[in-house]
């Protein structure tokens, strides 16, 4: 594996993102949208992100990794969200672990203490890979999206970035009928 780099996404690297993900978009549950996006949709990924890095590997663009705010509201300022897609023609070489890695140090260094990742419920190794790094399933949204004909769920997964000693929960307040 050539030495990695890891930066802040620039223009030029739109083309090699948006590949990236437009292969994930046509060929698996990875990536939610139902056909490729242009490479203007790079703003759309960028916006708002606390971080958003490519990995770099050999001059080639290998992978990107996105932080960004769970909610737009102050009281959500600890949690954020984790994304990360590693080209096909370098998976299972390390740098999935790297990006990683990096978005949780980064997410550290800004005093977010939980860390959420949603994956489809047909993208198993994403959830295999998330449970490696310490995330657990929190939530399950049931049969809300549709792709190549296959109704799938929404798997919400939490990492806790700074374990306490005791965990306070509220008491589950039964909903109404």
């Amino acid at each position: 594996m050539p030495e990695p780099v890891i930066r802040p996404v620039a223009d030029p690297d739109r083309d090699a993102v948006i590949g990236i993900f437009n292969h994930y978009i046509t060929t698996s549950f990875a990536a939610y949208p139902d056909k490729p996006v242009p490479p203007a949709f790079l703003a759309v990924l960028r916006e708002g992100a606390y971080a958003f890095d490519v990995i770099e590997a050999g001059g080639e663009i290998v992978g990107f990794g996105i932080l960004k705010p769970f909610l737009p509201f102050a009281t959500f300022a600890r949690t954020a969200t984790v994304t990360t897609f590693i080209d096909p023609a370098h998976r299972h070489q390390g740098y999935g672990t790297l990006l990683m890695e990096t978005m949780i140090r980064e997410a550290k260094k800004r005093g977010i203490i939980m860390l959420l990742a949603n994956i489809s419920s047909k993208n198993s190794e994403s959830l295999v890979f998330h449970k490696k790094y310490g995330f657990f399933e929190c939530g399950r949204m049931y049969e809300v999206g549709i792709k190549f004909n296959e109704i799938f769920d929404i798997v919400w997964m939490q990492k806790d970035l700074a374990p306490r000693q005791t965990v306070l929960k509220e008491e589950t307040v039964p909903l109404p009928d």
